[in-house]
């Protein structure tokens, strides 16, 4: 490299070095940028024309370097003052992709979501904010969680027992924690209850109806008078005999096959609270067995399920139960084996 050029510009390091400490001491102000910029750009430029140096050593060469220099500072200067102008304005240097302002969700979903959501009550299309949920659909979420837990800890009040002229008995089991811990102990009943049945019921009946919330004490406050007093109708309109019905607290759908051998009865209908989902609360099914029995297998009961004002009305199942009854009679057979009768 050309030693003259690098002791010029050594020494015009050195100066602006010590011109700087001198403007710090003396103002403690910083050196303008324009002479940083100054400084830079000769030092860049040096490397960039190193080996131009090396081939030339005469003074007309230095000159046209220098003049070069000058030029070379003249256009980056501007260039950088450009780019500092845009940066301390916080403009955007890349104007290739437009930007847009953000737009929340919007409220409205497509066709195909709008008529799925017309065959379904699932929460399907609710929507969201960011991550999660919206405020009204999270709401509703734990209102209908909190619908499910009341559904399954709550009680049946005496007042629709006394409405429905039903009397009351027991399983083994002895709090809601046991019950939901021990089905086994939900499905036999007591000794208070076994006595109390046998004193009361009619037995040998053709048709014996039996209630228990069992897992939504809901659902029986809503459900059970309308299904109740329309399958009694239905029945009596078929010409066929009603045992004495009664109210079981905590009960499994096994127990019929127990209350099937205290009565020795032929049809026995069992009005049960279904396990509460964040759908609906206040489910009921109807469970239907031809000769329960101690060892009977679940392909031998049939079940009409999904009874409440959002799916199967309840004064519309109470008088489809009675056909299907009058049906099991006709054939003396449920279940699986209805159907193969009927096949």
């Amino acid at each position: 490299m050309n030693e003259q050029l690098v002791a010029m510009i050594t020494q015009l390091v050195m100066e602006k070095m010590g011109n700087h400490e001198a403007d710090e001491s003396s103002h403690d102000t910083a050196v303008p940028i324009e002479e940083q910029k100054e400084i830079l750009i000769k030092l860049q430029d040096t490397v960039a024309n190193a080996n131009y140096a090396d081939e030339v050593a005469s003074p007309s060469t230095t000159e046209r370097s220098n003049e070069s220099l000058i030029k070379l500072y003249h256009s980056e200067s501007h260039t950088q003052e450009q780019l500092y102008y845009s940066a301390s304005n916080d403009e955007p240097t890349d104007t290739s992709a437009p930007i847009t302002a953000f737009k929340f969700e919007e409220d409205e979903v497509s066709e195909s979501v709008q008529a799925a959501k017309k065959h379904t009550p699932a929460r399907i299309g609710v929507g969201r904010a960011g991550t999660r949920p919206k405020t009204k659909t999270w709401l509703k979420f734990r209102l209908d969680h909190a619908a499910a837990v009341d559904a399954v800890y709550g009680e049946v009040t005496e007042g629709l027992l006394q409405k429905l002229d039903v009397f009351q008995v027991t399983s083994r089991v002895t709090d809601k924690e046991e019950y939901i811990t021990r089905p086994d102990l939900g499905r036999r009943l007591s000794d208070e209850a076994k006595t109390l049945i046998q004193s009361k019921c009619k037995k040998n009946p053709k048709v014996q109806i039996i209630m228990s919330n069992g897992l939504s004490a809901s659902a029986i406050e809503e459900n059970v008078q309308d299904v109740f007093l329309a399958l009694q109708q239905s029945l009596r309109n078929l010409n066929i005999e009603i045992g004495t019905t009664f109210y079981i607290d905590k009960g499994r759908v096994a127990l019929m096959d127990e209350i099937g051998e205290l009565l020795q009865a032929e049809v026995i209908v069992y009005l049960i609270g279904e396990r509460p989902g964040l759908v609906s609360a206040e489910s009921m099914s109807a469970y239907i067995c031809y000769q329960p029995r101690m060892g009977t297998v679940e392909a031998d009961r049939m079940v009409v399920s999904n009874i409440h004002k959002g799916g199967i009305p309840p004064l519309e199942a109470g008088a489809y139960l009675g056909t299907v009854v009058q049906k099991i009679l006709h054939y003396k057979a449920s279940g699986v084996g209805l159907v193969a009768k009927e096949g």
